[in-house]
């Protein structure tokens, strides 16, 4: 217990100059991109003096490197500035389409994780059928499709052609369903595939052929044995792409016209919202952080072989 817990104060000391790594690199890159957001603010015919204006207003006008020391400092005490195009906190923007983003990627891990398991145990359980070949091929061609493809073939079917499901926009359930099906196809086929190489892994061991010459029942061994074990690989797996989708699904809210944190970005992009771009990284970079710490202690009090 002493050495699990020397290992978790271990790991979070490694989050703050992780997190400091990364905002110090999304700020200069950012500085990097072309055009000035005073000037789209203002228009182009502005005068010089209100250009000048705006970037004292925004601290533009300070020297980078002060420019940088205080913006550190202030998202370490989470004040992301506000917007230059809606003059909004950048925190209030950002939480206001973050339970979009949260709502579509737990769907679409719902049904990566609930499909995923299921296709890769029939798999693994029909080694070399006709069953097995199937999903192999079906795995492989769904998670090389883009999301764009897919996202356009499923409204295509489901919206326009059978008109059962609505092609985009928020209000219902059943917005949510096309999106969180096309997000899902890449976490889908990694949990399926994980999910059979570590079952045959696990039958090849020792303990599963002593449990079957002690002529134990194959229903016990199977989910006492193989898939309860078995399924500790996929932990990680789950808990990388959770952390993926919660920071926000750019392509997908776009096709879809989901107002999550990805499509947040499109727009700040668009508009040069540098100050709003930043933010919206960082807070990805903070979720992706956090959920791994989560799945690596997870992991350790979980699997046998590598608890301290």
């Amino acid at each position: 217990m002493g050495s699990l817990i020397a290992y978790i104060v271990k790991r979070v000391l490694l989050v703050l100059p992780t997190l400091i790594g990364v905002i110090t690199m999304i700020f200069f890159l950012v500085r990097i991109l072309p055009g000035d957001p005073t000037h789209l603010l203002a228009g182009e015919q502005a005068s010089p003096e209100i250009i000048e204006r705006l970037r004292a207003e925004f601290g533009l006008d300070r020297p980078i490197y002060e420019q940088y020391v205080l913006y550190l400092k202030s998202v370490l005490t989470l004040d992301f500035g506000t917007s230059y195009r809606t003059y909004t906190p950048v925190v209030v923007e950002i939480m206001s389409r973050f339970p979009n983003t949260v709502i579509l990627a737990l769907s679409a891990m719902l049904i990566a994780i609930f499909v995923g398991i299921a296709l890769g145990i029939v798999s693994a359980l029909r080694v070399g059928s006709v069953i097995d070949r199937a999903v192999i091929i079906f795995t492989s061609i769904y998670v090389s499709m883009p999301v764009f493809w897919l996202g356009l073939l499923l409204i295509y079917f489901f919206a326009v052609q059978l008109k059962i499901l609505p092609a985009g926009g928020i209000g219902s359930p059943a917005h949510v369903v096309l999106p969180s099906l096309a997000l899902s196809h890449t976490p889908l086929s990694y949990i399926a595939r994980i999910t059979r190489e570590s079952i045959l892994e696990t039958l090849s061991q020792e303990h599963v052929r002593l449990a079957v010459a002690r002529g134990l029942p194959l229903r016990s061994i199977l989910i006492n044995h193989v898939i309860r074990n078995s399924l500790i690989n996929v932990v990680t797996v789950i808990g990388y792409f959770t952390g993926v989708l919660l920071g926000g699904a750019v392509v997908t809210e776009t096709v879809f016209a989901w107002p999550g944190i990805g499509r947040l970005l499109i727009e700040s992009i668009a508009a040069r919202d540098y100050i709003m771009i930043q933010g919206i990284v960082i807070f990805i970079a903070m979720i992706f952080i956090f959920v791994n710490l989560i799945v690596d202690i997870t992991y350790r009090i979980i699997d046998p072989r590598v608890r301290l």
